[in-house]
């Protein structure tokens, strides 16, 4: 039997205990991540990284003794190269893109159902695949890398995650195929024939292996909606 893939180790920083012990419990149902540890603080990350190497921080950005994006270039003067996934109430857009310019990988807006973080922890696990495994010869090689698009399609990628059929997934991606435009899920769910949760899922995991685009449409108030199309 050939092992699975390797643990991605997780560090959850977030001042509530509560909220960070939901955030430990959503991130340990999700494979191959585990937590290796929970801070706190600003400092109590710092340190925590230091101590334990993670591979991705999730960050809270409303911390008592710092702002959330200050640790980041701390843990960079230190030599760490753990990646980092915002998740906060901070809605302004400064503060998005003083994230982005950080290098965050993700920016989660609380508060969020399992799926959501799901959907993103997957995201971010294939694409840091792609990057551990990639050989690069040409420009193309980065461009794919970058874009996720040497993905192979879910109808043809052999095995989905657990709880999602082939049937399913062939469903989905020719209702986005046909799609005139970009889908909201809950367009997709209703043109498909199916809930609006398992559209949701069959097209964050379209997003995650690179087989479909998400963008953003701002309405007067709110979350953004986000938006998919099938990637040509």
């Amino acid at each position: 039997m050939s092992p699975g893939p390797a643990a991605i180790d997780v560090l959850v920083v977030d001042d509530d205990f509560m909220v960070a012990r939901v955030h430990r419990t959503f991130v340990e149902r999700v494979e191959p991540f585990r937590v290796v540890g929970v801070a706190s603080t600003g400092e109590q990350a710092a340190a925590a990284v230091d101590e334990l190497r993670p591979d991705l921080v999730l960050l809270d950005l409303y911390l008592p003794d710092v702002f959330g994006l200050d640790v980041i270039p701390r843990l960079r003067t230190a030599g760490h190269d753990c990646d980092v996934m915002v998740i906060s109430a901070a809605r302004e857009a400064d503060t998005v893109r003083g994230a982005v310019r950080h290098g965050v990988v993700d920016y989660l807006l609380k508060p969020f159902e399992f799926e959501e973080l799901r959907s993103r922890l997957q995201r971010y696990a294939a694409q840091r695949g792609r990057l551990l495994t990639a050989v690069v010869q040409s420009q193309a090689d980065v461009d794919r890398v970058l874009a996720g698009a040497s993905a192979p399609p879910a109808s043809a990628a052999g095995a989905l995650p657990k709880g999602m059929s082939v049937e399913t997934a062939d469903l989905i991606e020719r209702t986005l195929r046909a799609a005139d435009g970009t889908l909201s899920a809950t367009e997709c769910a209703t043109l498909a024939g199916i809930s609006r949760v398992s559209a949701r899922r069959y097209l964050e995991y379209f997003h995650a292996t690179g087989t479909a685009d998400v963008s953003l449409r701002y309405g007067v108030a709110g979350r953004p909606e986000r938006r998919y199309t099938w990637r040509v």
